[in-house]
């Protein structure tokens, strides 16, 4: 694990509906070996040694959060989620700012239980380094196509230099908070928090991390988080 002992905190957005699973409840509630997917992805960041505390952005009313066990968990606590997953980011932040202040936060999805501890320690001490922060990307491998209006292929894009965004994003507290919520105000489309620190003219890095790092969005995902979940404990 990493040298530095620099505690930090992690946001989790978790308000989303998850429409695409076509479940009786959101994806992140979902069950994988008897444990919710909210459950291992929040376990999976508290056992990372620095990473003191993890702020859960919830929809107001969810019925399914107070049952899990972690809601009863001291180190996790839970904000109101918003609309965007932008506007959830920035309940978690302004929680954290106002009651935890810590100069870094890490950011990520409720639906990536598989992602590793060695990948955030990695993801840790790059951005400690770097003068933005950073995000964990896995490089594209596939042959990329842009499709035209009819969804034909309109031509082979070229796939050198180009990544999938993973989680954690790991940035500075008052600047990510900054970036939401100016760009939020302005109106600025946000897919996740480096493109709000992009929307500012900074450059995060991209830290290499692992392909198994699935963001659970259909049916058969279930199925293969559990398998690299399985793998990881056996």
């Amino acid at each position: 694990m990493s040298e530095n002992v620099l505690s930090h905190i992690a946001i989790v957005p978790a308000a989303g509906v998850g429409s695409r699973m076509k479940a009786d409840r959101p994806k992140q509630y979902l069950l994988i070996d008897g444990k919710t997917v909210l459950e291992h992805t929040v376990e999976k960041l508290l056992a990372h040694p620095q990473i003191a505390k993890v702020v859960v952005a919830v929809t107001e009313g969810d019925p399914y959060y107070p049952e899990l066990s972690i809601a009863q968990h001291p180190d996790v606590i839970r904000v109101a989620g918003g609309k965007e997953r932008a506007d959830s980011v920035l309940s978690g932040l302004n929680y954290v700012s106002a009651q935890l202040p810590c100069e870094w936060v890490l950011v990520h999805d409720a639906a990536r239980p598989c992602v590793t501890l060695n990948d955030i320690d990695r993801l840790i001490d790059v951005c400690c380094a770097h003068p933005t922060g950073g995000i964990l990307a896995s490089p594209v491998r596939d042959t990329m196509k842009r499709a035209n209006k009819e969804n034909n292929i309109d031509h082979t894009v070229d796939r050198e230099a180009l990544w999938h965004a993973l989680t954690p994003q790991m940035f500075k507290t008052q600047q990510l908070t900054r970036a939401l919520a100016d760009a939020l105000q302005q109106g600025v489309a946000i897919t996740d928090e480096a493109s709000a620190l992009e929307w500012l003219g900074e450059t995060p890095a991209l830290v290499q991390g692992s392909a198994n790092n699935i963001k659970i969005t259909q049916p058969e995902d279930l199925a293969l988080a559990e398998f690299y979940l399985s793998r990881e404990r056996g």
